[in-house]
């Protein structure tokens, strides 16, 4: 992906495992908490919100193989912005020109933001899984043979 990236993660598969292990059998009641320890030996409280944070970003990590951090301001191609919302390119310009996607031109390429397409997918995400359901539906009603 073209994307400008803050940070990409990968974790060894040993560690991987070890960590869906961990999330895995943690219970609604469980906290993560995190410290900083100075080299003095001090240490520093990570806020909750940031520890809840990074415990997610972990939790992607045990899941998929590589995690890509991203500025939600970042400016994407239309081919990363299918790949995001799992559609293919010509779609996403059709969204574009529709206006339900706003992109500006550089040159004679188009950009959109990463956080349009981020809510895009959020307002679209009922309607798929609508059609999702219908999909299984059908394909229950196929294997009957109704």
């Amino acid at each position: 992906m073209g994307m400008e990236l803050m940070a990409r993660y990968r974790l060894p598969d040993a560690a991987r495992a070890g960590s869906a292990t961990v999330l895995d059998g943690m219970k609604p009641d469980d906290r993560i908490e995190m410290r900083v320890v100075h080299a003095d030996g001090s240490t520093d409280p990570i806020p909750g919100d940031a520890a809840t944070m990074i415990a997610d970003i972990l939790s992607k990590l045990a899941q998929s193989e590589e995690v890509a951090l991203l500025s939600s301001d970042a400016e994407i191609s239309p081919e990363d912005a299918a790949t995001i919302l799992g559609i293919s390119r010509p779609l996403v310009r059709r969204r574009m020109d529709a206006g339900l996607l706003l992109f500006r031109r550089v040159g004679a390429h188009r950009r959109l933001k990463l956080a349009d397409v981020l809510a895009l997918r959020e307002r679209e995400a009922p309607m798929r899984a609508a059609l999702e359901e219908l999909r299984a539906d059908t394909e229950e009603l196929m294997a009957l043979g109704l």
